[in-house]
């Protein structure tokens, strides 16, 4: 039976050439909470400090650093490779590493220099964040120039001078697009799934076809599960489309793994297809499905962290973005394409998906209404 069901699907699908016009104009969602999501300053960025130098002058830097308000002292490494660990791990941002004669070399008005290392996955928490801490290290050098200059008299060639070295981790030109691309391929299969379900299935409740699956013996999970194959199908092939155009075109390709990617393609798309089948069921008209369809699609968007980053949101907003399906995937993606990680370190987030696919599918097969 699931069969012909599958044949009736894909031909409906092929004999539908474009659904309709997606309305996507939502002025007042827009207003109301566009301004809470599109804080571009940089806040609360998580410092980890390997200082080898242990002096008076170094931990004046840190501390300095820790009070602009911008940093917070996530973890003081022994060395660079534990700091750069905790990057890794997702629990650091930056990494401040002040070498061995830091303080020698301020003495003696040599060149002292630190080096930032940034994790640049989220290329403007990367970047505003280097930006912040190099502010800090020229201030830093500016009051040692004061506070030697007024105690001594020195030459211009003896006051302490500063050089710093930055190394952006994972997207080492801050190209905008290598950190977009893989959030573009998370919309488009947003959009299929989502939108696409609903509105094929509220098709069919205009032109009349379901009322034939209506009456027939059919259980509800089976046309449920119908509906949810095909959209799987064509998930994987816009997937396919998505990366292809993105290494074509700009040249971006994941250094992860694809297997990686399309297991939780192949949950995501489950995920995205149960919201489509959701809001089906509870919509009558084209113009209905379409409404509450982009309502929830421009909300779930908008507080996802594909624009801006979730941590420069308020904390309440913060707290409710854990349910978007959309944060969770394109977190994926991005750590796949940009960072190699592997499904041990994205655990969570898979655990998440796994959990909608339960609720929104059972959610949709509770709801539909076979007499309706």
């Amino acid at each position: 039976m699931l069969k012909y069901l599958l044949e009736k699907e894909f031909k409906q699908i092929l004999r539908n050439k474009f659904l309709s016009k997606l309305i996507v104009v939502l002025p007042l969602m827009t207003i109301v909470v566009f301004p809470y999501v599109t804080n571009q300053e940089v806040a609360d960025v998580r410092l980890a400090v390997v200082d080898h130098d242990h002096t008076t002058s170094s931990a004046r830097l840190v501390q300095k650093a820790a009070q602009s308000g911008y940093f917070r002292l996530a973890v003081a490494a022994p060395a660079y490779g534990e700091a750069l660990h905790e990057v890794e791990k997702g629990d650091a941002d930056l990494i401040l590493e002040i070498p061995p004669d830091f303080e020698r070399d301020l003495q003696h008005g040599g060149t002292a220099r630190v080096m930032i290392s940034a994790n640049s996955v989220d290329g403007i928490r990367g970047g505003l964040g280097t930006q912040y801490l190099s502010a800090v290290v020229a201030d830093f050098g500016r009051e040692l120039r004061e506070d030697m200059g007024g105690a001594v008299m020195l030459s211009a060639s003896g006051l302490p001078a500063f050089g710093t070295q930055v190394r952006y981790r994972f997207n080492p030109t801050l190209d905008y697009k290598v950190f977009m691309v893989p959030g573009l391929i998370v919309i488009l299969l947003t959009l299929l799934g989502c939108a696409f379900t609903a509105l094929n299935t509220v098709d069919e409740k205009e032109v009349g076809t379901i009322e034939q699956l209506n009456v027939s013996p059919v259980p509800r999970s089976l046309l449920i599960l119908s509906k949810l194959v095909p959209n799987w199908v064509i998930g994987f092939i816009a997937l396919g489309f998505g990366m292809a155009f993105g290494w074509a075109v700009h040249g971006i390709a994941p250094v992860g793994s694809l297997g990686t990617i399309l297991l939780f393609t192949a949950v995501y798309v489950l995920v995205t297809s149960g919201i489509g089948m959701v809001v089906s069921n509870y919509s009558h008209t084209m113009q209905q499905a379409m409404f509450v369809m982009f309502f929830f699609l421009i909300l779930m968007m908008l507080t996802s962290g594909l624009f801006t980053p979730v941590e420069s949101m308020p904390a309440w907003m913060q707290h409710l973005t854990i349910i978007n399906p959309i944060r969770h995937f394109a977190q994926v993606m991005r750590l796949i394409y940009l960072k190699s990680s592997g499904l041990l370190e994205m655990l969570p987030q898979f655990l998440w998906l796994c959990g909608m696919t339960v609720v929104l599918n059972v959610w949709a097969v509770w709801s539909y209404r076979k007499n309706a």
